[in-house]
């Protein structure tokens, strides 16, 4: 099977390890990048602002006819993959769906949620022109069948069986990236992360933070001496999941989570994985055995401290959850082959 791939092909990005699982499969796959072609306007401070509020609408005749002249290269393709779509709309689709052939959507964001506003316009007018739309949360299943699509696929979000890979030898990893408790991720505005981390903090929590715009925060002078360096990515992010004793993970209420990918890359990479307790992450760990999960920052931060006091308990929880997480079927090459059987049973 030869695979038409649009979307992102930054190496650090989700969507470029899914693309990489797909080649890893067996699959011929040609990439283009939709950022690229518009990467003067999406870089620009002030138009990429305009461009995200208006759900990229300006910015699709460009993409209509970088697509056209993609097609008109006359490669023959069996199936079309489009990660994202925030940059393709109805034209795109109805450019896309000439040659006749499967065009599948793959979407970890809250598409059809309210957090992002405009962002998404463009995609969900040609929502109903996918043969397969495959998104990560139950909300977005049912609102994108009333939206029109045809068929939707509902998937765990994935790690990746390279990318994440754990290091075989922990003396491996580098000093920098070694800490007591961890948060890997970004401030945002709204979602009190900062909040969350400062509480730990003042009840006695060794935490380190690395991520970016924490500058950003209004607690930043108080978390300043605790933020360890920007956004990690590569070997780097494995070795500060692995490198730490306990991996806290947050959702992204705005984008109404139940899990998030670190539910999946911090247990694969070799972290004890602790976060908020939810029904997916309940259903995905045994809780206390496999992961641990908090309410709040004051259980948190004591289930952190009895962590950090029990090297035996916390090396069992750890090592449940890597085996755990092998056992869910949710990498990256299982995760796209299901989808890609998906699309050919539907067409």
């Amino acid at each position: 099977m030869k695979i038409l791939y649009i979307g992102d092909t930054n190496p650090f990005s989700t969507s470029f390890h899914r693309l990489s699982a797909l080649k890893r499969l067996g699959y011929e796959v040609d990439s283009y990048n939709p950022y690229e072609v518009c990467n003067d306007q999406l870089t620009n401070f002030v138009l990429c602002k305009v461009h995200f509020r208006t759900g990229y609408s300006f910015l699709q005749k460009k993409i209509e006819e970088w697509l056209s002249a993609i097609l008109g290269e006359n490669k023959k393709f069996d199936l079309v993959w489009v990660d994202s779509g925030e940059l393709i709309g109805k034209k795109c689709l109805q450019i896309l769906k000439s040659v006749g052939i499967p065009v599948i959507l793959y979407n970890v964001d809250d598409p059809t949620g309210k957090r992002d506003g405009g962002r998404f316009k463009s995609l969900l007018k040609a929502l109903p022109l996918y043969d397969l739309v495959v998104v990560v949360r139950k909300e977005t299943e049912e609102e994108c069948i009333k939206l029109g699509a045809n068929k939707v696929l509902l998937v765990y979000r994935s790690y990746d069986e390279e990318a994440h890979k754990p290091y075989a030898n922990l003396e491996e990893i580098p000093s920098q990236f070694r800490s007591e408790v961890a948060f890997i991720g970004t401030w945002m505005r709204y979602e009190n992360r900062d909040e969350f981390l400062l509480k730990l903090i003042e009840s006695g929590v060794p935490v380190s933070i690395w991520g970016g715009r924490w500058q950003k925060s209004p607690n930043w002078n108080k978390l300043k001496p605790y933020f360890r360096g920007g956004g990690l990515g590569g070997r780097d992010y494995v070795a500060a999941i692995q490198g730490t004793k306990v991996c806290i993970g947050m959702l992204s209420k705005g984008n109404r989570d139940l899990h998030t990918q670190r539910s999946l890359e911090v247990p694969f990479a070799g972290g004890l994985f602790c976060a908020e307790r939810t029904s997916e992450h309940l259903g995905m760990y045994q809780e206390g055995v496999e992961a641990v999960f908090w309410s709040d920052a004051a259980e948190c931060a004591r289930i952190c401290k009895e962590l950090l006091a029990d090297d035996s308990l916390r090396e069992r929880i750890r090592l449940a959850g890597m085996q755990r997480v092998r056992s869910l079927g949710v990498g990256n090459e299982q995760t796209c082959q299901t989808i890609l059987e998906t699309a050919l049973q539907t067409v």
